[in-house]
């Protein structure tokens, strides 16, 4: 089966388009229908793009999940208008609508709208209910030629999970699609009271007691939505998310440092001396090198948030969060972006877009950039590293490194939200405060989907990587040239960069710095972890033969003082240093003013907060 990821849907193939309501697992089965790997989540927003990909001759399209016709979100209203824009289009072939079995009431509401509209537009229509494997679980099973009869459409009974009965599925895709298979609904009613109606008809008759399925979520709510125990429980497992990312990840960051260390010690003395071996050791080694070290730590923090969201909990630490993130302008719908936003704020503005209240939405796009994102990681641990030692508690499962890390990332939450308070009473987005009432499903508490879930661990490596790699390999090798050239008049005070760098020192003075954190604090402006590059190439050029992979005993010889340290930490939770979130941010927002603005804000914001204490420490 052969797949290909493509947002402008290819015009000469029949379009198979996958429809249905957040949480029924349509992008699951997308992906095991196509071989693609397209994020799933137990919340809305995750796809606010359409999708496609080939299974044979066929393209399947997944479209974004939506609750009704009626958008109320951003999101739901790309999904919308791509249902109607398909129901228009003589490329569409067939609408797969997909229901979840554990809540078929709920389900049937929309998939009765869409098959009513199918009808009129003389398309295919089949309905698939997926997670049969919890009704089975449950003991019981679904009549599909039954509810097939009182449907008066095919359906077909599978769990994209666990595989069952999916090979049957797409094995009648193809014929289904060629039949152009009418749909023949015994109500073609728009009227939702009798669709309601209809809907809890057939659930009760075919479904299963949606009770069972209440009673065993609802015994876990009680302790995770508890009125102080949720809470209680919302800051162990935020605390214990932060401290997994250096308990869990410290063995393969090791392991990649002393490879890259043997590496370079292996290739350096199979070259003879000269300008090529010191660029590969001060350049590549020194440069590159430095910041893969630190590619672990994301995969394992991409591996936590991926737990939370395919396990359900996600949306009720949004429900936890609503009440206190209302206070400061703010709705539990915000939670999932400022969370997104800890792996890559790019997705994360994205996915502000579930958040129906204008003012609220833009908001929380102009906060997630303080959110402590995945290219923060390797300035973390390079300075926790230098100035904080290692003292473990209760085993190793707790210590002081992951203490001072989950210190900081609430240091940027707490920014955010002060920020999103100072903008609330300031009237900066629309005036009109009349909000809507937060309503927010709660999905079943499910076991991950591990392949899914561990393709998206081995992703957000390779993007970073990709990402990240250009950009610093650029970086650290200017930064090599000017440092190197003219070497033997002095070396790296009286190089190129030398002079630029003392140009720019009385700038950093104040923090406590030279002008080698100076430059590397320049050069991050690009994208932020550049800062671990510039440095391992500047102590590269200057350690020559010493250890090139360990930057943080460089700088731990080099003698940079505590107070700085902290102030440089600092200075990086606040500061937006990302020229990709800009470009996303103006994209959202429509604004250049807005994104360069906060650029500039964030950036004085930083300064300001790095002075302070550098003073007090």
């Amino acid at each position: 089966m052969s797949s290909t990821v493509s947002d402008n849907i290819n015009n000469a193939q029949q379009k198979v388009v996958l429809i249905g309501r957040p949480n029924s697992g349509k992008s699951l089965l997308f992906n095991q229908l196509t071989g693609l790997q397209q994020k799933v989540a137990n919340f809305p927003g995750v796809t606010v793009e359409l999708k496609s990909g080939k299974m044979k001759d066929l393209t399947i399209v997944d479209f974004p999940g939506t609750y009704s016709l009626h958008s109320f979100s951003q999101d739901e209203q790309v999904a919308v208008d791509a249902i109607y824009k398909a129901l228009d289009s003589d490329e569409t072939g067939l609408i797969v609508c997909v229901l979840d079995a554990s809540r078929l009431e709920r389900s049937l509401v929309f998939g009765l709208q869409i098959q009513a509209l199918a009808k009129k537009h003389n398309k295919g229509f089949v309905f698939v209910i997926n997670m049969i494997d919890d009704a089975l679980r449950f003991g019981h099973e679904i009549d599909v030629q039954g509810l097939s009869t009182e449907l008066g459409s095919p359906v077909f009974a599978l769990s994209a999970k666990t595989l069952i009965g999916l090979s049957e599925f797409q094995q009648a895709l193809p014929e289904l699609v060629e039949k152009q298979q009418s749909t023949i609904p015994k109500i073609v009613n728009d009227n939702h009271d009798d669709v309601i109606k209809q809907s809890r008809q057939l659930a009760y008759k075919f479904g299963m007691n949606a009770n069972v399925v209440l009673k065993q979520q609802n015994r876990i709510d009680q302790f995770l939505l508890h009125n102080w125990l949720g809470g209680v429980a919302f800051m162990a497992i935020m605390f214990l998310l932060f401290q997994s990312i250096f308990t869990w990840a410290t063995p393969l960051m090791d392991a990649v440092e002393s490879g890259i260390g043997i590496l370079a010690s292996f290739v350096s003395k199979m070259l003879p001396e000269g300008i090529f071996n010191d660029f590969l050791n001060d350049a590549i080694f020194g440069g590159v090198g430095s910041f893969l070290v630190f590619v672990p730590q994301i995969m394992v923090l991409t591996f936590i948030i991926g737990l939370l969201e395919d396990s359900g909990y996600l949306a009720r630490a949004a429900l936890i969060c609503h009440k206190p993130l209302s206070f400061f302008g703010l709705s539990g719908r915000s939670f999932i972006p400022y969370l997104s936003g800890h792996a890559c704020a790019i997705p994360a503005i994205m996915a502000a877009r579930t958040i129906e209240s204008p003012r609220k939405r833009l908001i929380t796009m102009m906060t997630i950039p303080l959110m402590s994102c995945s290219a923060r990681l390797p300035v973390y641990a390079l300075l926790i590293a230098v100035f904080i030692p290692q003292v473990q508690y209760l085993g190793g499962l707790v210590n002081t490194q992951g203490m001072v890390f989950f210190g900081l990332y609430m240091t940027g939450i707490v920014t955010a939200l002060i920020v999103s308070f100072v903008m609330d009473k300031m009237h900066f987005a629309d005036s009109d405060k009349s909000e809507m009432p937060f309503i927010l499903e709660l999905p079943s508490y499910r076991l991950p989907h591990w392949k899914p879930l561990m393709y998206r661990v081995l992703n957000s490596a390779k993007y970073f990587i990709r990402r990240a790699a250009p950009v610093i390999f650029m970086v650290s090798v200017g930064i090599w040239i000017l440092g190197y050239f003219p070497i033997h008049e002095g070396g790296l005070e009286n190089s190129y960069l030398g002079h630029i760098g003392h140009f720019i020192e009385p700038l950093f003075e104040p923090l406590g710095i030279d002008w080698r954190y100076g430059v590397a604090i320049l050069m991050s402006f690009l994208a932020r972890e550049v800062f671990v590059g510039t440095l391992g190439t500047l102590f590269g050029i200057e350690g020559a033969d010493e250890n090139i992979a360990g930057l943080a005993a460089n700088i731990q010889n080099d003698g940079l003082t505590f107070a700085a340290g902290m102030g440089l930490l600092m200075f990086y939770v606040i500061a937006l240093q990302c020229v990709a979130t800009v470009a996303t941010i103006k994209a959202e927002t429509g604004s250049q003013k807005i994104a360069w603005g906060l650029v500039v804000g964030y950036g004085a914001l930083a300064y300001l907060m790095a002075f302070i204490v550098y003073n007090i420490f």
